[in-house]
Order: structure tokens, then sequence, then C-alpha cells
């Protein structure tokens, strides 16, 4: 079960993490956070199609055919932590290496998003302020750190609630 997890949880953290050094340099360098959030977000999901893969080896070739929904959920679990660990350390290579100033840029990014819209003087202000402590708060690496991971781990913990319950197989 190592060997799968380990695998597939590295292939499943590679996935995204490769994508986005290779997109970063068209959303970042022009503000458009947007269309770099949801290529992001088909890219966890194709790296979390690991998921199915590594509970589906395990089950067939490893397992005599059959899992049980916990035992499923566990694999798709560790392949989630491995797969997000990697995602992380990826991220805090560009962003200390190559964006360091990311969050002042996604800052006015969306300061500039919201006056665009219209908004009220009031509703600025307060999205300035709540703008302002994110900024503060991405200085601190452990913030980045458990801000990257509530980004990528729920993708991944819902994957292996779905596949864990269509691969669920019990003895006849």
């Amino acid at each position: 079960m190592k060997k799968i997890v380990l695998v597939n949880g590295l292939i499943a953290g590679f996935i995204p993490i490769s994508i986005f050094f290779i997109t970063m340099g068209l959303y970042h360098k022009n503000g458009n956070f947007e269309g770099g959030m949801w290529i992001g977000y088909a890219s966890m999901l194709l790296g979390f199609s690991l998921i199915f893969v590594g509970i589906k080896n395990f089950r067939d070739k490893f397992n005599g055919g059959v899992i049980s929904f916990g035992k499923g959920f566990k694999i798709g679990l560790l392949i989630t932590l491995v797969a997000s660990t990697l995602y992380v350390i990826g991220w805090l290579i560009d962003l200390y290496c190559f964006i360091p100033d990311f969050a002042e840029k996604y800052a006015a990014a969306m300061l500039d998003k919201l006056k665009a819209s219209g908004a009220d003087a009031a509703k600025i202000a307060a999205e300035t302020k709540d703008m302002d402590n994110f900024v503060q708060l991405y200085k601190n690496p452990v913030m980045v750190v458990l801000f990257t991971y509530v980004e990528i781990l729920p993708v991944g913990l819902i994957i292996s609630l779905i596949a864990a319950a269509i691969l669920k197989k019990s003895r006849r």
C-alpha cells in the first residue's frame, strides 16, 4: 500500500504544480488571478484522478478484488496528503523565488476589480482592510502553508470520498 500511496500521491501532486509553473507567467504578470484559479482547480482535479487509480490498483492487485469504504478512503486520504504536501512545497518555491510580491499583487487586483464593479466607498474601505490583513498574514510562512493546504486539501478529500464510495467492493 505504501508504494501505491507514494507513487500516486507524487504524480497527483506533480500534475497541478507543473501546470502551475507552466502557466504562472500568463496569469500573475497580467493580474488575471481568476483565469489561473480555474486552471489551478482543473489541474487539481486531473491530479487527484490518481486517487481512483490508487484505490482501484490496491483493490484489484493487492486485496483480492475487495475493499471497504474505510480502507479506500484511507488510501485516498494518504494520496491526498502526499499530493498536497508536494503542491505546498511547489507553491513555496514559486512564491519565494519567483513572485515574492504575490500577496500585494493579488490584493491590488481584487481591489481594482471591486472598484471597477462600481462598489460604494464603504465596501471598498472594508475590502481594503481585509486585503491589508491578508497581505500581513501572507508575510508569515506558516500562514502561507496553511492557506495553501486549505486550497488543495478539500478537493482531495472530496475526491477521496467519491472514489472510496464508487470503488468499494465486498466479498459475495
